[in-house]
């Protein structure tokens, strides 16, 4: 079956009659991984088996950084005339890759619109703007409570019960918190934004409107979130003061400074190679209501890519999606498969079966919604970030740093109303 469009398609044939049998299309993708290692390496193993299948086709991945160095670089290759036709960004970057006319949208570059459908809706919805797709996710997420199940036991807590509300997650969190243990850490650098939209949507409140114009930092049930995420620390001691880190939070949980930590699910394969403890893995705990983003990465094609390039970029994105690559990845990875019939191939209905956490972070689709995003999304976000720092630093009140914020974002986001 064939998904490109009658006018791609026809491009391609055209430009394969006319070139020689073993002409080359040569691609270049960027790819948020920080650093090398395991990631790269499945990432890589994906592209030699495609570049395998379709030996005229060269896919030259540059591993770019986090996703805010991946949407840096990517762009600047693109201003400076360096080739770049696809990338894996950020799904939230969808606004502002639109409003710079830098991608263009799947529906124009496929004919059968079931393969957009097959996706996950939740994972869809950060990508879908205005009637048309501009973003296939892959790299994709939810947060998810990891826990440590030799710690609960021996602070008398039913290891299979973790927390479900947050005043579960309160007085379970001071029977955990002894010596050098805290009950609980989320991290409050990287992306604060994205925990703290978790808290908020437990807290029965959204922090941003469905078309990107708006924001409701300084909504009371919005500060009154931010108070409680202040309060584990400050007045229930089941946190520590001040910010945690992103980045060493895996490694700090592994060591047992924190028997229960909030971070993504594409960290799953990586506690599950190095815990030295029985853990468990379960959904975040609500409030009013249960509730994550979700989070991670999407597929963009870039606008000034040609009609040759354009058919090899759909081909390797939909090698990448496709059900056993995608439970492939999910398995190797932790990250989750971005489709139903992921979890309908033999690989990972076994992964799961032999291992259910695997399954936390989709079945936690249905209680998800769309990861904030905004026009000017960069800037409305860091202004978020650095209220929500302010805030747990002690700095400024919830209210006043919240409230800061929200002026801020009304001015970035005045022109776009």
């Amino acid at each position: 079956m064939t998904y490109f469009s009658k006018l791609g398609l026809a491009s391609a044939l055209a430009l394969g009659l006319a070139a020689p049998a073993n002409a080359e299309t040569e691609l270049t993708m960027y790819y948020p991984i920080a650093v090398g290692g395991a990631l790269t390496e499945v990432v890589d193993g994906i592209v030699a088996d495609f570049e395998k299948e379709n030996p005229d086709i060269k896919v030259n991945a540059i591993y770019s950084g986090n996703y805010d160095d991946t949407r840096v670089r990517a762009l600047s290759a693109l201003n400076s005339g360096e080739p770049a036709q696809l990338a894996v960004m950020f799904s939230i970057d969808a606004y502002d890759l639109i409003e710079q006319d830098l991608i263009v949208p799947f529906d124009d570059l496929v004919e059968d619109k079931d393969w957009i459908d097959s996706f996950y809706p939740a994972l869809m919805a950060n990508g879908q703007i205005e009637g048309k797709t501009w973003g296939i996710p892959f790299q994709r997420s939810t947060i998810v409570a990891y826990y440590n199940k030799d710690l609960f036991r021996e602070a008398g807590l039913d290891p299979e019960s973790p927390p479900t509300t947050w005043y579960d997650l309160i007085s379970m969190g001071k029977k955990l918190t002894k010596g050098d243990t805290y009950g609980i850490m989320i991290p409050s650098t990287g992306y604060p934004y994205w925990m703290f939209q978790a808290l908020a949507i437990q807290n029965g409140v959204e922090v941003m409107s469905g078309d990107g114009l708006s924001t409701s930092f300084d909504d009371p049930a919005v500060i009154d979130t931010l108070e409680f995420w202040k309060s584990l620390s400050a007045d229930h001691g089941v946190m520590p003061t001040g910010t945690v880190e992103w980045g060493t939070l895996r490694q700090a949980f592994l060591e047992g400074q924190t028997a229960m930590m909030w971070h993504s699910t594409g960290n799953l394969t990586a506690v599950k190679k190095n815990a030295e403890f029985d853990f468990g893995v379960a959904m975040l705990p609500g409030n009013k209501r249960l509730g994550s983003p979700t989070g991670g990465g999407n597929f963009y094609i870039f606008k000034d890519t040609s009609d040759e390039e354009k058919v090899a970029s759909m081909k390797l994105i939909q090698y990448m999606t496709a059900p056993e690559q995608a439970a492939k990845w999910s398995i190797s990875t932790g990250y989750m498969g971005v489709s139903p019939a992921a979890y309908e191939t033999d690989a990972l209905k076994s992964y799961t079966k032999e291992f259910p956490p695997a399954l936390v972070a989709r079945n936690q689709l249905e209680h998800a919604v769309a990861e904030f995003s905004t026009f000017e999304t960069a800037r409305v976000r860091d202004g978020l970030n650095n209220a929500i720092q302010s805030a747990l630093t002690g700095a400024k009140t919830p209210k006043d740093a919240l409230s800061e914020a929200q002026k801020a974002a009304d001015r970035l986001l005045k022109a776009y109303r």
